[in-house]
C-alpha cells in the first residue's frame, strides 16, 4: 500500500515554495511538468509559521531516490536552509483519488 509523508518547514513561504519547483521543472499552477516517479499525489501549503507539504508515494524508497537525485539540489537552489521541522512517514490503509484528474485549488 502507498505511503504518506508529511513534510513542515518553519520560516519557508510561498516564493521558496516556487523556487524549489521551478529549479524541478514542475508547474504548481497548472501541475505540469517533471514530476518523480513514484509520486501519486502531491499538495502544499502555508502555515502560521512556514510551509506543509503533504505527499503519497508508492514506497519510502521512491521518494530517497528523488530526494537523492533531485530534491535535495532543488531545496538549495530555493534557498531552504537544513533540514525541515518535520518529517513524518504513514503507511496508508486506504487512498483513494474520488475526483481523479479534477484539481483543487485554493
Amino acid at each position: 500500500m502507498a505511503e504518506l509523508l508529511v513534510l513542515e518547514f518553519d520560516g519557508f513561504g510561498e516564493d521558496v515554495y516556487r523556487k524549489v519547483n521551478e529549479a524541478l521543472g514542475i508547474d504548481p499552477e497548472n501541475g505540469d511538468g517533471d514530476w518523480p516517479a513514484g509520486m501519486i499525489t502531491h499538495a502544499g501549503g502555508k502555515t502560521p509559521t512556514g510551509w506543509i507539504v503533504v505527499e503519497v508515494w508508492d514506497s519510502r524508497e521512491s521518494q530517497e531516490k528523488f530526494m537523492n537525485e533531485r530534491l535535495g539540489a532543488a531545496l538549495q537552489q530555493g534557498g531552504v536552509q537544513g533540514p525541515p521541522k518535520k518529517a513524518d512517514w504513514t503507511s496508508l490503509t486506504a487512498h483513494h483519488q474520488p475526483n481523479k484528474g479534477k484539481a483543487a485549488t485554493g
